[in-house]
């Protein structure tokens, strides 16, 4: 487990948070190693797929320095089953307000989707300060991330979401955005076809454009 704060300064610190869809555990390790060895030391793996829980496992007993967590997550039960496995923090794609509480109650760290001026009301009112922005790019992108940033001013975000190498600078580049979610460095047919050379390679590129923004 993770706290808000202490998960929110890896997220800064990583910049670009791998969002992975697994079917095959046995992916899980040669994946996470890619990734690590690649420069973003991260993971969401998202509840998906019926092996979620189990890679989630697999990379916390097997790939030192890997930050693992759990999106896409719909349920308090999820939540659970993510957490028992070892995730250090969750993440869900629309505001569940059962799923933040379970989080917060139990000092998981948790972004909950949002979208809209309601959304963050809700975020605000549960005492958080850090939320994720989904769909980025089909909601508005950084521009409606700026909008309703002016009003919420105690709000940072994690865009994800039609992310991709050639507009994560721009999501980058404003000091509202601790962090993105991407999967353009690890896509599908590059795990299944077992390309992990590639993944890394890919995920490399994408840590040179967090340190050419951010330093």
């Amino acid at each position: 487990m993770s706290s808000q704060a202490d998960a929110i300064k890896k997220f800064q610190e990583i910049g670009i948070i791998p969002v992975v869809v697994l079917e095959h555990k046995e992916d899980a390790v040669p994946l996470g190693q890619a990734l690590v060895n690649g420069g973003l030391p991260a993971a969401e793996i998202t509840f998906r797929t019926e092996a979620a829980a189990e890679c989630i496992r697999q990379m916390k007993q097997s790939v030192p320095g890997l930050f693992v967590g759990a999106g896409t997550v719909l349920s308090v039960k999820q939540a659970e089953t993510a957490v028992n496995a070892g995730a250090e923090f969750i993440v869900s794609p629309g505001f569940h307000q059962e799923v933040v509480k379970w989080c917060l109650e139990h000092e998981v760290a948790v972004l909950p989707g949002t979208q809209t001026a309601t959304d963050m009301n809700r975020a605000v009112e549960l005492g958080l300060s850090e939320v994720k922005f989904f769909p980025a790019e089909a909601a508005g992108g950084l521009r409606m991330i700026k909008a309703l940033a002016a009003p919420y001013t105690g709000l940072s975000f994690m865009p994800t979401g039609g992310i991709n190498e050639k507009n994560v600078r721009d999501y980058l580049s404003y000091d509202r955005i601790f962090a993105c979610g991407g999967s353009f460095m690890v896509k599908k047919d590059l795990i299944e076809a077992g390309r992990f050379d590639e993944v890394e390679r890919l995920t490399k590129e994408a840590a040179d454009i967090v340190k050419e923004i951010r330093g």
